[in-house]
Parts: C-alpha cells; structure tokens; sequence
C-alpha cells in the first residue's frame, strides 16, 4: 500500500504547508534529506494552545503533537508533491510547553512519533527527541520538526 493511500485510509487529511510565521520557510530539501521548520499543533486555523501539567493533560499534548505531524507532513508533501516519495522519517524533535513538574514529554511527542509509524511503517521508525520548555511560540502547548529522507 502507497503511503497516501495509507493516509487515505487512516481518514487524515494532509492540509498545504502553513504560511511561515516569521523569516523562514516551512521546509528546505538538501539533496535526499528534507528540513522541516517546527510546525504549531494547527486544525481548521484554530491552535492548540496551553501548558501540559497547567491547563492542559497528557492526551491534550498527544493529540497537539500528532497535528503537528500532520502539519509537518503538509510542509514535505509541498516540496516533494506526493508522501509517496518518503524513504523514512529520519528525525523528529518535539517541543512541549510544561511545568516543571511535568515529565511526560516523551508520551506527549508519541502522538507525532506513532503517527509517523502507522503511516510508514518500519520506515517511520526514527530517531527523536522531546523538551520541555517554559513556553512555546503563540502559545501553542506543543512543537514538533522533522528530518525526513525522500527519493
């Protein structure tokens, strides 16, 4: 099965890359890797926002980090046209806007990370990581980039 299909399947719809929201580009391919800009937890123009351990729990921040996922799928699919080219997801880097007290951050990047294996399967498998920060640009609870290959 194509991975569009896949996503078909899955009932997700990858949305267009989302316009940059300060001096940069939402992704840049260099050779076979693409470089994706840290994507905001984004549905319908409404964002996700909020602190995990504050006013917002851990399905909360799942769910924000798999829209993240989605918007950065968006921003590889508007360089490469179809997800059909990915080879894998290489990297993703996840962002979680926490209190202190907070330590989930990994079961947080999960919702991107797991995502990322139901689409692509063993291909989607990744190298990761996820950090906790004090706040997040907007005011958005999550933050997630990826480095993804393509053919």
């Amino acid at each position: 099965m194509s991975f569009e299909a896949k996503v078909k399947e899955l009932g997700l719809t990858i949305p267009p890359a989302p316009a940059p929201a300060a001096a940069y580009v939402p992704a840049v391919q260099s050779g076979n890797l693409i470089f994706v800009s840290g994507q905001l937890p984004s549905e319908n123009g409404q964002l996700v926002k909020g602190i995990l351990g504050n006013d917002l729990v851990l399905e909360d921040g799942y769910r924000a980090a798999r829209l993240c996922a989605i918007n950065c799928l968006g921003a590889v699919k508007s360089l490469v046209g179809s997800l059909d080219r990915v080879v894998r997801i290489v990297k993703v880097t996840g962002f979680v806007a926490a209190t202190p007290e907070f330590t989930d951050h990994p079961k947080v990047i999960n919702g991107a990370s797991e995502l990322m294996q139901q689409i692509f399967g063993e291909h989607g498998k990744h190298a990761r990581a996820a950090i906790g920060m004090a706040s997040l640009p907007l005011g958005v609870a999550v933050e997630v980039e990826m480095i993804v290959e393509v053919k």
